[in-house]
């Protein structure tokens, strides 16, 4: 799949945003945009400054999503229950409205004593009473022809087949070729007897009673007016009544069934708490082997000073989950789907500085550095596939250049991320696989930007512009810093995913 992202600015300050061809607004493109590229830089967005990522992070790095899944699914379980006893326990007035309501329901339609298919029967019932005159004239009719002779030689139907009968038994006895046939009109003979029994029969049971009619309609009607309120057919009307008794039982046994949930509620707050409990003393764990392998990364960054934490806090509620932080004690503990940690990343940078958040760091190389140490660890748990390092080289030399280099190579060098860099240092560029040029001139009152890909010896003169005045030693010194650099990228092993044991 194919995902491409746009924006057109336009000199009237208008601008438009798309995302595949389609227009969507600049909130949205944001939001689509964070997921894929992380940009750090002056002022930048940058995703591990967001405190609400932490924990997401720091789970990803443990590979406690299992746990939290877990958890997640016995919270909403919990919210469930938690909303079903409120709806139980709202204004006693409207349960004794409902009451009043599903009790009506349920007896209308039980003293209607329905059953399914009785209104197809009612119709066609009716039709045959509505029609008693007609139809005992038509069957009457049907009968005399089928077995009465008339006058003037008018032979009854049975009475035709009968001599039709002997007349084929003749043929056949003289010609077998005339057997089927005689047996065709024996069938035929049996079948207009049988219609002529049904017909006698059908009208000496012809009823004219307008009483039993008049009983039918009044039937009828009545189910017309609980289709109107209770549904299209008979079987739906039974439907209703069915789940209208449920309701009522529900609302009639609310106290038992209050208990129960409260008492449901209870085990799931102390279970959510064993979870909750365990999730957490892995994080922490998971924090404190994090913590360790930042601060080893900053040392390689000539922050050797630098302290890293990951806080995690809890924050007590009346309605939260039951945590039994000592033998015997157990405290009530917030709880989301996330579990009952408050997770932040904390930095102090130099020496005899607290800890403090990492948004609240001072911009500058020593905040790129930092980043580039937390993108370095959790280069596993961070899934975004780009990101972008601005000013990385600020406030920092050509030795540590090289090890700033190093380090984002390694980063991208996991398969997970694109790594761009902007910088003037020609120790981080010497660790790129590709080097682009950008350039700005002003053509016609206008600037442009120029940007072009670096190979062969175009690049190696860049480098030595990089180290100062172009020249033959410059070049040489260009040289020497991307064979270094292609000799480290051949012979260091890139990183490996750090796995914590979880107890």
């Amino acid at each position: 799949d194919v995902l491409i992202l746009g924006r057109e600015l336009r000199a009237t300050g208008r601008s438009f945003c798309r995302v595949n061809g389609s227009t969507v607004n600049l909130s949205l493109l944001e939001k689509i945009a964070a997921q894929l590229v992380d940009i750090h830089g002056q002022n930048e967005h940058l995703s591990l400054m967001q405190v609400r990522q932490h924990l997401t992070f720091l789970d990803r790095y443990a590979g406690l999503q299992s746990q939290r899944d877990q958890l997640a699914a016995e919270v909403r379980q919990l919210r469930r229950i938690r909303q079903e006893l409120a709806d139980l326990q709202r204004d006693e007035q409207f349960l004794a409205r409902r009451i009043d309501q599903l009790t009506f329901q349920v007896e209308e339609i039980d003293l209607a004593n329905l059953k399914p298919g009785e209104e197809t029967e009612l119709n066609a019932e009716r039709n045959r009473l509505a029609n008693a005159e007609q139809l005992s004239q038509f069957s009457a009719e049907a009968y005399a022809l089928l077995s009465e002779a008339g006058s003037d030689e008018q032979f009854a139907i049975i009475d035709l087949f009968g001599q039709l009968t002997r007349v084929m038994n003749n043929l056949a006895k003289l010609d077998e070729s005339w057997a089927e046939k005689r047996e065709m009109v024996d069938n035929l003979t049996y079948q207009v007897e049988d219609v002529a029994s049904f017909v006698r029969d059908y009208n000496e049971n012809i009823d004219f009673n307008p009483l039993r009619l008049q009983e039918i309609e009044e039937r009828l009607s009545l189910i017309f007016s609980l289709k109107r309120k209770y549904g299209a057919t008979v079987e739906d009307i039974l439907e209703f009544g069915r789940k209208a008794q449920l309701d009522l039982d529900n609302i009639s046994h609310s106290e038992e069934r209050i208990e129960a949930l409260k008492a449901e509620e209870e085990t799931l707050r102390a279970k959510i708490g064993r979870l909750a409990l365990a999730l957490s003393e892995a994080r922490r764990q998971a924090g404190e082997t994090l913590a360790r392998g930042v601060e080893t990364e900053l040392a390689d960054l000539s922050m050797e000073k630098a302290k890293f934490a990951v806080d995690i806090q809890w924050s007590e509620a009346a309605d939260g989950v039951y945590v039994e932080t000592k033998p015997g004690q157990v405290v009530t503990v917030a709880c989301d789907d996330t579990g009952i940690d408050r997770v932040e990343f904390l930095i102090s940078p130099n020496p005899g500085e607290p800890l403090k958040p990492l948004a609240k760091v001072a911009s500058g190389g020593e905040t790129s550095r930092i980043m580039l140490a937390l993108k370095n660890v959790l280069a596993i748990a961070d899934e975004t596939p780009t990101l972008i390092f601005d000013e990385i080289d600020q406030g920092i030399g050509g030795r540590i250049g090289g090890v700033v280099g190093q380090k984002l190579w390694m980063l991208a060098s996991q398969g997970h991320h694109q790594v761009l860099c902007v910088t003037h240092l020609p120790q981080i560029a010497g660790y790129a696989e590709l080097h682009y040029h950008v350039a700005k001139q002003i053509i016609g009152g206008r600037t442009k930007t120029d940007i072009h890909t670096l190979t062969g010896e175009a690049q190696v003169n860049e480098m030595a512009q990089m180290l100062g005045v172009l020249s033959d030693s410059t070049r040489q010194s260009a040289r020497e810093i991307l064979q270094e650099a292609a000799t480290t990228k051949s012979t260091r092993p890139k990183l490996e995913k750090l796995t914590i044991q979880n107890s």
